[in-house]
């Protein structure tokens, strides 16, 4: 019997490549990204609600660099937050989202009642979960991994493992551009 050639995809993976680990984006990027006001950010920071990974503020004048997957977790809080989940119950979901990478978030589907926040892997669960009567919104975290993709390619990015006014593939911010004019007319 002659074998088959194998099927192809017939449309690229929808989260994309894995972002990179060094590749961070400041606060006002993250928060332009995700929807919410820097008073949230730095609120969220402070009590450790969703803190930046790639590089943490170390005094007055530095720079917080929040993640991709950062980023993604605080898009996923405004969500519940809009939704009337209360900020108590938001923390425990966020610490069971910390622990997974980004490939594992695309896969989840988040439901609440508006008090409890449940975790879904499966249309199969999903679906026990409403025929329980439980459940009344949804949050595809692969959509909103696949809305914050397409936001953050035009905004600013830097990398932590080089120096404070590296590029990112061409993407600089204002005050970065003006640092390194400063520096080279000096």
């Amino acid at each position: 019997m002659d074998e088959l050639p194998e099927q192809g995809t017939l449309f690229a993976d929808p989260t994309g490549p894995a972002p990179d680990d060094f590749v961070g984006y400041r606060g006002p990027t993250a928060c332009s990204a995700a929807g919410i006001t820097y008073r949230q950010l730095d609120y969220w920071a402070r009590t450790n609600l969703v803190v930046p990974t790639v590089r943490s503020a170390t005094g007055s004048g530095s720079q917080r660099l929040y993640s991709f997957k950062d980023i993604l977790v605080l898009k996923v809080v405004k969500r519940l937050l809009d939704a009337g989940v209360s900020l108590q119950n938001i923390r425990v979901a966020v610490d069971a989202l910390r622990v997974r990478g980004v490939d594992e978030l695309a896969q989840l589907t988040l439901l609440s009642d508006g008090t409890t926040v449940y975790e879904c892997t499966s249309s199969e669960e999903v679906v026990d979960l409403l025929r329980g009567g439980q459940g009344v919104f949804g949050i595809a975290v692969s959509g909103a991994l696949r809305e914050l993709r397409g936001s953050l390619v035009h905004l600013p990015a830097e990398r932590a493992d080089a120096g404070a006014d590296e590029l990112v593939e061409g993407r600089q911010d204002e005050l970065s551009l003006r640092r390194q004019q400063r520096s080279a007319t000096a």
